[in-house]
Order: C-alpha cells, then structure tokens, then sequence
C-alpha cells in the first residue's frame, strides 16, 4: 500500500518519517509542491513529493495532516478520492485550543466523509502528539489509536497501518463514534499543554 501524507507540518513530517523508517511507502503532498519536495527528500531516498492532486492519486490511503479548517479547500484540490482510504487525524478545535468548534450532533469525521463522498473515511491518531508518532519515542510503552469507521475493511487496514507504527489498535465503532473521539482529543491537548503535563501524553483504555 502506498499513503498519502497531505501536510507537512510536525504532524506530517512525522507520519511520513514513521511510515517511510517501517518499510511503508509514502508520497508527500503539500499546496506549494516544493514544500512536500524538500520534506520527501529529508524523508528518505523512495519518499515523493508533490502537488496535493498527484499525491492522492498516486496513493491508496490519504491521510489528513493538516488543521480541521483547512480540509475543506485541500479536498477541493485533491481530485477525485473515490475508493480510497482517507485517515482523517483532526479535532476541531479553535485558535487557541480551548474549546471544540462542533460536536454532539456530528464530528469533524463525519463533515469530512460528507465532503468526500467517494472515499472511505476512517477516524484515528487524533489523541496522537507528533513527538509520540516514532515508535522509539515511546520505547517500553504501549499507546493506543483508537480507529472508528463505517467500513470493516478499511478500519481494518487503518488498524494494520497503526499496528505497524507500534501502537495498540483500537475498534472504536462507527464513524459517529467521533462525536466521542475528538472531545479525547481536546481533553488531551489540555492536559499536554494547559495542565502541566506535555506533550507525551496520550489516552487509554484500561480493562481492570
């Protein structure tokens, strides 16, 4: 299988090393190809760079590496994603990462899969900090994602790819199932960046 990184801030640049470093193929996509360019090669030597159009297509898996605001426009450039797997790693959350801008009723996941009608779209890594993507940063530690989706298959692939990172792969039910997710997420970011903690923290699901 080939990913997709759409992104290439600390949390792409961070996927596409993780994947690339565990044998996975990558192709990196970026609004200003030159930027997805000079990531793909830092990345390593079979890592490509990019247009966000080229990158999707080449790609079964696309994953969303960018700001829950900002998908809307780069899934307008993306083309056409039908049959794909897209991971979307988003908490819609406001400019100062306090509070959540929807929920309840829906999830980002759910807006996004209304945008891409063609493609799957899979919930997972949003409780995932950048610095806890390599699994040498998290050495002797086992971390969950926990994966929603509406597709058996494709959540299963989502599972698959995050097992290979080293992490603990989590069926968490449909992709509604966000509405639950994101919250997490936001819940974790305060406690990495408003209570103290940092940011190697992450959420788990304990069966005592």
């Amino acid at each position: 299988m080939k990913v997709a990184i759409i992104g290439t801030g600390n949390m792409g640049s961070g996927f596409a090393r993780a994947f690339a470093a565990n044998g996975i193929d990558v192709v990196i996509g970026h609004r200003d190809p030159a930027k997805a360019a000079a990531l793909a090669t830092e990345t390593g030597p079979n890592v490509e760079g990019g247009g966000i159009a080229a990158a999707a297509k080449l790609a079964d898996i696309v994953l969303l590496a960018l700001p829950y605001q900002a998908v809307a426009p780069v899934l307008a450039e993306a083309g056409d994603l039908a049959g794909k797997i897209l991971i979307d790693i988003t908490n819609p959350i406001t400019a100062d990462y306090k509070e959540l801008l929807l929920g309840h009723t829906t999830s980002a996941a759910e807006e996004i899969q209304k945008l891409a009608t063609g493609a799957q779209v899979i919930k997972a890594f949003n409780t995932i900090f950048a610095g806890l993507i390599m699994p040498e940063a998290r050495e002797g530690k086992t971390l969950q994602v926990f994966v929603a989706g509406d597709d058996e298959a494709a959540t299963a692939t989502v599972r698959e790819l995050a097992e290979k990172l080293s992490f603990e792969a989590i069926n968490a039910g449909p992709l509604s199932n966000s509405r639950f997710l994101e919250p997490i997420g936001e819940m974790n970011i305060h406690f990495g960046f408003f209570l103290g903690m940092g940011p190697t923290v992450a959420p788990a699901w304990v069966r005592v």
